[in-house]
């Protein structure tokens, strides 16, 4: 069995790409999506719809419900099963999306021995600046607004007394996914950027408003994939505080900003990858496979 990932910035070209090489290649594919994995989101999660996914058994989509909280943990768990599944069946496997923190986990692994975090008992700020005062080398890594990674340096020293540096150094990291081969997609910025004004036109055109109306109703404004790229957005709209254009223009220009942190990310944490436009990056894959 072979194992590969396919990474890019949004609107890349990851799925059509994935799905043509697992076609060719008799292989399985895991989304790695944080926002596909949620059921009754398919515009806004940009999925592959069923008609699309064919006879391709897939991993990570429509796994749970939006009011379910879905980590790397879980994550790193479905890559699991998927990879089971795919030895037992004699197939290949394909990891593809664009939530590069997944792969950096499954790639690293996980620290053991501490829940994945803990809810704050003080306010976020507080236990930033906690935080900082003990460990500001690590600290200092970690945005003021990312409540995520506060809540997991939190939870490593409310339950073990330790800094994270301390309790990482104790707690090495034991990969998951051991020499993964992993192909980028690039795109010239320009192209890139017409791309995702398409692609916002077509969720729109698509109904994306009528969709965000569904889940506030079913789901309130509560749950964490809420507040994602398209669906914020919307909100906003269905509030009055942006017209339908300007709807159209700051979905366009979120998701640049977005596809611009991916590009950076993968950049700094994959050096040893293959990154080629996608019409050769096919050919790459293609020859891996038959290696």
């Amino acid at each position: 069995m072979k194992e590969i990932a396919i990474i890019g910035s949004t609107a890349s070209g990851k799925t059509a790409l994935s799905l043509q090489i697992a076609s060719i290649t008799n292989s399985i594919i895991l989304s790695l999506d944080s926002l596909c994995v949620y059921k009754d989101i398919e515009i806004a999660s940009a999925k592959p719809t069923v008609q699309e996914r064919g006879d391709i058994v897939h991993f990570g989509i429509d796994e749970v419900f939006p009011n379910i909280n879905f980590d790397v943990i879980k994550f790193i768990e479905l890559y699991k099963k998927a990879k089971e599944y795919a030895l037992k069946n004699d197939k290949n496997l394909i990891i593809v999306g664009g939530t590069g923190f997944y792969l950096k986990a499954l790639i690293e692994g996980l620290s053991q021995g501490v829940e994945s975090k803990i809810e704050l008992d003080i306010p976020q700020n507080e236990a930033y600046e906690l935080l900082y005062n003990i460990d500001k080398e690590y600290m200092q890594r970690i945005e003021k607004n990312d409540r995520y990674r506060i809540e997991k340096a939190y939870a490593i020293y409310k339950q073990t007394g330790l800094s994270p540096s301390s309790y990482f150094e104790q707690n090495p990291k034991i990969p998951v996914a051991k020499n993964l081969k992993i192909f980028e997609i690039l795109w010239e910025k320009d192209e890139l950027k017409n791309r995702i004004s398409q692609r916002t036109k077509i969720m729109i055109d698509s109904g994306l408003i009528d969709e965000v109306i569904f889940l506030e109703r079913k789901y309130t404004r509560e749950p964490n994939c809420m507040a994602s790229i398209g669906i914020v957005e919307t909100l906003e709209y269905l509030d009055g505080k942006l017209t339908k254009r300007e709807l159209e223009e700051k979905i366009s220009a979120n998701t640049i900003k977005l596809a611009k942190r991916q590009n950076t990310f993968n950049k700094s944490q994959f050096p040893e990858k293959t990154s080629n436009i996608i019409e050769n990056l096919n050919s790459d894959i293609l020859k891996y496979f038959l290696l």
